[in-house]
């Protein structure tokens, strides 16, 4: 190797060291010597990016002895903190933020890095035009841009090791001393800056918004096209056309990065408004670290102490002379007072702070306290502080710098009850049933899209179209509330479909959000305080209908085939079936009632009645919803209105007595008319059994050859018990006739053969 010298202080691993990669190093023989270990790379070493020469340590500056440990020696050792920074407090992203909220915690003393001193700008600096012709919100998306001029700098060159290293630790690559000061700095007070090629950028430079058509190579390579709200950083390079040379607050552009060639540096620190910044930032999905800052709040009174500090670092680590005019165009607006009631802190937080106390913190956090009028002081909060726009933000600032420690916790006792509620027990009791009957629970959101009510098939005039819309929705795409369950649960049906389950049984007990005939609207009281009765009323009053209903959707297989027998699909009877289950928990009789109504298959939905009242359907869904959620063919569902049902239930569901007498058994088929529904035969037959009858259910349904065209076999399972006696054989035979000449003369059956 000739990379290095003799005298050179390298950095060395030995037999048994293991580099990042992995690769073990061990001796071998190499050239035809044995090589005892290796000397290494900086990027061998995991250090950086730099394969092409020996890490000489000598020449970063370090003179360590022979043999001793590399790791310290390049502060490899050293503990690196790590800090959640919520989104509030942009302050924080800083050294400057960190060093002031650590003196908060503990008392330790703290010297602003921001108290530079910087010369006043003054007329003869680069050129500058503020021309925001869009602003967003009315707020201009620059208020101020500063710039100055380093000439004759190593902009290029390597910057420091121990810079390097702080970088690194950040998780920042170094890159040339005009970066890595940039970097620094930011990380350090909190301000981004840019550095510029000053050979190729020209006069004056131009904030604006994008233009029809143009376009950006960003920093990292990307050619990107332009919004019309992107505020851009432009220049005139041949005194007529524009050259957009970066996106405002998020990245810089290609052709005028610092590069080897560089010897005369622009420097630029600005102030962008945040939701700006913030937008562009997400429209080209370029998260900078500038951009995270701006879109939290930078402290507007930064741009000239960050560039001064930048020159600074510039002078003193690449040499060159700062131009001694510089640019500051531009003038952000003070922050708006805040009218403050002392008093308000502990009527919000319940502790007794006092007026000197609660002064005494805002003035800690940086605040101008105006205490003229003891009830209504003036408050204005620092500039690094954009988040402090209210009353209630200082409180919090309060409780938070006077530490939570000091809020009581007060607990409500819990007053002794009966219990569940009848509805809370029922609803418990349904959904245990209906787990029981094989399906799974699952939870959905309550959010739809207006689509969904055309895909479910619902007519023009459905009640069910008419549906809240959230002023703030989580998705744009679902902005309303759901108006049945299965118009989410569905979604969680395919789902589950997508992930490769064909047998699914599902169920869900939610509420829905019925929509009123007029619009209602909520007031808005103090938080400081329990709405008064009267008040309580009205806010309830406000809020739409939302009754609890349960749905479900089977799927697949309801039965697998195995040593006891072949299996089935699931279908319409499943779920009519569920339906009644629901009926009988609560201690109803659900009657089945041929129906049409969406989203089922027009001629297999059953309406589910209670005493003539309809609480839900279920059946099979309709061919075309099944294909446009993505189903398995044939797939059933229901849903019930829980809460119409809980209504109508009885408050005490009384227990049967066991008969001790023993059971007889009838099994009749009758030839009907095809359309008679089986529910009807059914209640004919109870109807004229009276109090014999036990159970009366339908076994079998057959349509064929034997059947006339027009009929079907409906088989009847009719089970008997008297309360007080053995039934005698003439008893039996007459409650059959019974049943025979009931049918007969409400339906015109006849007794199959």
């Amino acid at each position: 190797a000739h990379n290095f010298g003799v005298g050179d202080v390298v950095a060395v691993a030995l037999p048994g060291a293991v580099l990042p990669g992995p690769f073990a190093i061990t001796s071998r023989k190499t050239y035809g010597h044995i090589s005892d270990g290796m000397i290494c790379s900086a990027r061998e070493r995991g250090l950086g990016e730099d394969h092409t020469g020996i890490l000489v340590l000598s020449r970063l500056g370090l003179n360590p002895e022979v043999g001793e440990n590399l790791i310290p020696l390049l502060h490899l050792d050293e503990e690196v903190v790590e800090v959640n920074v919520t989104p509030d407090r942009g302050y924080c992203f800083s050294i400057r933020g960190i060093a002031r909220e650590f003196s908060h915690a503990t008392g330790e003393p703290f010297t602003d890095p921001a108290l530079i001193s910087a010369p006043a700008a003054a007329a003869g600096g680069f050129a500058v035009e503020l021309d925001d012709a869009a602003p967003i919100a009315g707020k201009p998306g620059c208020d101020r841009f500063g710039l100055r001029i380093v000439r004759g700098c190593a902009a290029a060159g390597p910057s420091p090791s121990w810079m390097q290293r702080r970088l690194e630790q950040a998780g920042m690559r170094p890159i040339s001393l005009a970066v890595d000061v940039t970097n620094y700095v930011m990380l350090e007070l909190g301000q981004p800056l840019h550095a510029y090629d000053l050979a190729e950028v020209a006069e004056p430079i131009v904030v604006r918004r994008a233009q029809a058509g143009e376009r950006l190579v960003t920093l990292d390579g990307v050619d990107r096209a332009l919004d019309a709200e992107d505020l851009l950083i432009t220049d005139s390079p041949d005194g007529r056309s524009s050259r957009v040379l970066g996106l405002a607050g998020v990245m810089g552009g290609a052709s005028s990065e610092v590069s080897a060639t560089t010897h005369d540096v622009l420097i630029e620190a600005a102030h962008f408004e945040p939701v700006s910044v913030a937008r562009t930032s997400r429209r080209h999905k370029l998260g900078s670290e500038a951009a995270k800052r701006f879109e939290r709040g930078v402290d507007p009174e930064l741009p000239p102490k960050a560039i001064q500090r930048v020159v600074d670092l510039l002078v003193e680590f690449g040499g060159g002379e700062p131009d001694t005019v510089w640019t500051d165009a531009g003038q952000p607006g003070p922050p708006e007072v805040i009218r403050f009631d002392p008093s308000y802190p502990e009527r919000l937080v319940g502790v007794a702070y006092g007026p000197a106390k609660v002064a005494e913190v805002l003035e800690l956090i940086g605040c101008a306290v105006d205490q003229s009028d003891k009830a209504s002081w003036l408050v204005t909060p620092p500039s690094w502080r954009p988040d402090l726009t209210r009353a209630v933000d200082l409180v919090e600032e309060v409780a938070r710098i006077a530490g939570y420690d000091t809020i009581a916790s007060v607990l409500p006792a819990a007053p002794a009850g009966p219990g569940l509620t009848k509805s809370q027990r029922l609803r418990r009791s349904v959904a245990r049933a209906l787990a029981d009957y094989g399906l799974v629970e699952v939870l959905s959101y309550p959010f739809v899209g207006s689509g969904v009510f055309d895909t479910l098939g619902y007519a023009r005039a459905d009640q069910r179209r008419q549906a809240v819309r959230l002023a703030n929705p989580l998705d744009a795409a679902a902005p309303l509330m759901r108006t049945a369950v299965l118009q989410t649960l569905l979604v969680a049906a395919r789902r589950n479909v997508g992930r490769g389950a064909t047998d699914v049984g599902l169920f869900e007990s939610g509420l829905v959000t019925e929509a009123p005939a007029e619009a209602r609207i909520a007031p808005i009281y103090p938080v400081d305080r329990r709405p008064a009765p009267d008040q309580l009323e009205t806010l309830f009053e406000a809020v739409p209908d939302q009754p609890r209903h349960v749905a479900g959707v089977l799927m697949g297989a309801r039965q697998y085939t195995g040593v006891w027998g072949s299996g089935r699909p699931a279908d319409w009877t499943d779920a009519v079936e569920a339906g009644r289950l629901i009926g009988r928990t609560v201690g109803l009789e659900v009657q089945p009632v041929q129906a049409t109504s969406a989203p089922y298959h027009p001629g297999r939905c059953a309406a589910l009645t209670v005493q003539g009242i309809t609480v839900g359907h279920a059946g099979e869904l309709d061919p075309r919803v099944v294909a446009a959620f993505g189903l398995p063919e044939r797939a059933v569902a229901f849903e019930v209105d829980l809460d119409q049902l809980i209504a109508l239930a009885p408050d005490l569901i009384r227990a049967q007595p066991l008969s001790t007498q023993p059971l007889a058994k009838e099994d009749l088929a009758f030839v009907v008319r095809q359309d008679l529904p089986a529910g009807e035969l059914v209640a004919a037959a109870r109807h004229a059994l009276g109090s014999l009858a036990e159970a009366v259910s339908v076994f079998d349904v057959y349509t064929g050859d034997q059947i006339p065209q027009g009929m079907k076999s409906v088989a009847l399972a009719v089970r008997l018990r008297a309360a007080d006696h053995t039934l005698t054989s003439a008893e039996i035979g007459a409650a059959r006739q019974a049943v025979i000449d009931q049918v007969a003369s409400a339906f015109g059956a006849e007794l199959r053969a």
